[in-house]
């Protein structure tokens, strides 16, 4: 075998995944957020979740993109486990097209017709209206191109009548149970080393279409890809949120289930599956061609047949997920802690990571809120030790407030970086605003909190009058901080963006109230100079975040319509 040839094969396999990975991210980029739109809308009960995550993965071409948004669907609270298993169930149904595809790929040569998709493909790409469908020809024309190359290559590697091969595959009785498990094993640890099953299902047909490996080792392979492609998942989510890891071992779960009971009935089960195919698993000579039909009507199975037993068990699935991975006894206030992004490996495709960066955007508004819900309380503590502890805490949270900008804008320049849609740019622009306007929100809420404790620090305090207006103009705060959450987490199209608007007009004009005012009552010797510049300090403060809060509105609504 020369080295060309070992290059040759390497050099396709390479190329299928990325032909897979294009074609997959320039459908998504085609119809990203309607897939998105479609898994929240179409999950009412587990079989429409399993008909959802079917068609899903089918269109994309990709089980870890539709789990991806499965996932960012359960941590929104927008699905229950429950529905997202059901999801990942249809996934796994719909990823089998993938083998069907490649079984197309090695019945008859295909790579004459990509010449044209090729030409057509960087015809469309330099059109702007229509590049995505430019790429996602490019992405199918290269993964024809590369099944092509596998089936001649194969053919050239004459791998049946390779002395070394054949020898190391005569050591394994074909119909001996051991066996079967063997390569059980080698196809769990060579998923996971290659972090892709489409590569090594064409490796296994490779094999089984030149007639070095006989049927039922190669299905064999097929389900050790089964195990592997989850344990890779497992290990992403493991630095990901409860939910994430929960919806990665329910995968898993179903997976190693499917094998379970495959195994127990291993022979007649391949054997009805080869006989639906017309292919006798006992003959001396088999058509290598038709094996690799046989190895995608195995896939199929495996799957529809693993579905239809555990669909009737998703309560049972969850509480077991539940049961196994507890959530972890982390301070959420207390410690600096992506929830959504952080090191969630998990996330690979740029059009999709967006959702989780939106999620992170949504806690982050919410704990700048509960930062200002302390800064209200300090105001009313008159002992001088819980003054210092509740200080102390929101000094943390400026500290968290400041590392979660950047830990934020960070993610999102990295996803800025992968070729995106028009519309997937536009919002990391929006989304890279309104960290920048929230971060100034703890900025605000701090700088509050630091002229109380300069006013604690002093012999004078402020008068009854004046703690009343604090009180009502930090009420009038929380009011527009309260409606910018609602936007967050909400829909833009049903939310009454006039009346973020109208609360910060009444922000501005008690501002102005209380100027005109604080004055005259400074001028009456109501009570001392300084003291009426820290009170002002803090009422112009509350001005300041009300704008911050408008900002972040007009970054959420994509609206210029504020002017401070």
């Amino acid at each position: 075998m020369s080295l060309l040839i070992i290059f040759k094969l390497v050099g396709a396999i390479a190329l299928l995944i990325y032909g897979m990975k294009a074609m997959s991210e320039a459908l998504q980029k085609m119809a990203g957020s309607q897939l998105r739109h479609v898994l929240g809308a179409m999950t009412t009960n587990r079989f429409t979740g399993m008909l959802t995550g079917m068609f899903v993965t089918a269109s994309v071409q990709s089980s870890a993109a539709t789990t991806v948004m499965t996932v960012s669907f359960v941590n929104a609270g927008l699905l229950t486990l429950a529905q997202a298993i059901s999801v990942i169930m249809g996934a796994n149904i719909g990823t089998t097209l993938s083998a069907w595809i490649m079984s197309a790929g090695f019945s008859f040569n295909i790579t004459n017709f990509v010449w044209p998709a090729f030409l057509i493909g960087i015809m469309l790409i330099y059109m702007k209206r229509y590049r995505y469908i430019g790429d996602f020809l490019f992405g199918a024309s290269f993964m024809f191109f590369a099944l092509g190359t596998l089936n001649i290559t194969g053919k050239e590697m004459d791998l049946a009548h390779n002395a070394a091969l054949a020898e190391f595959f005569s050591q394994f009785d074909p119909n001996n149970f051991g066996t079967i498990l063997a390569f059980l094993v080698i196809g769990t640890i060579l998923t996971f080393c290659v972090q892709s099953s489409a590569a090594l299902m064409a490796i296994t047909m490779v094999l089984c279409t030149s007639g070095v490996l006989s049927i039922y080792p190669g299905i064999a392979l097929v389900m050790g890809e089964n195990i592997g492609t989850t344990i890779t998942a497992n290990l992403a989510a493991m630095t990901g949120n409860t939910q994430a890891r929960r919806a990665a071992l329910s995968h898993m779960f179903f997976n190693v289930f499917g094998v379970l009971w495959v195994l127990i009935m291993f022979f007649p089960f391949v054997n009805f599956v080869c006989s639906l195919t017309g292919v006798d698993p006992e003959a001396n000579s088999i058509n290598p061609v038709r094996l690799s039909f046989v190895l995608a009507t195995f896939h199929t199975m495996f799957n529809v047949t693993n579905t239809f037993i555990l669909i009737w068990f998703i309560p049972q699935i969850e509480r077991f997920c539940c049961w196994a991975i507890k959530p972890r006894k982390a301070d959420e206030e207390e410690d600096f802690r992506l929830n959504y992004i952080g090191g969630n490996t998990i996330m690979k495709t740029p059009e999709l990571s967006v959702l989780e960066a939106q999620k992170e955007i949504q806690l982050f508004a919410k704990r700048i809120q509960r930062m200002f819900g302390m800064v209200r309380e300090l105001l009313g503590i008159t002992d001088t030790n819980e003054f210092t502890k509740l200080y102390s805490r929101i000094e943390k949270y400026e500290s968290i407030s400041d590392n979660m900008e950047i830990e934020i804008a960070k993610y999102l320049n990295n996803v800025s970086d992968a070729h995106l849609s028009d519309d997937t740019k536009a919002k990391i622009r929006a989304m890279l605003r309104e960290i920048s306007e929230i971060e100034s929100i703890g900025d605000s809420c701090y700088n509050i909190a630091r002229t109380l404790n300069r006013k604690t620090a002093g012999k004078e305090d402020f008068t009854e009058k004046q703690y009343e207006h604090l009180h009502q103009m930090l009420e009038l705060t929380d009011d527009s901080l309260t409606q910018m959450n609602v936007l967050m987490t909400g829909r833009k199209d049903s939310f009454d963006v006039n009346r973020s608007f109208n609360i910060e007009n009444e922000i501005n004009n008690y501002r102005t109230q209380l100027k005109n005012q604080n004055i005259n009552d400074i001028n009456n010797h109501e009570y001392a100079y300084e003291m009426g510049t820290m009170y002002m300090d803090i009422v112009s403060e509350c001005e300041k975040l009300g704008d911050y809060v408008v900002n972040v509105v007009e970054a959420r609504m994509g609206t210029r319509q504020h002017s401070a």
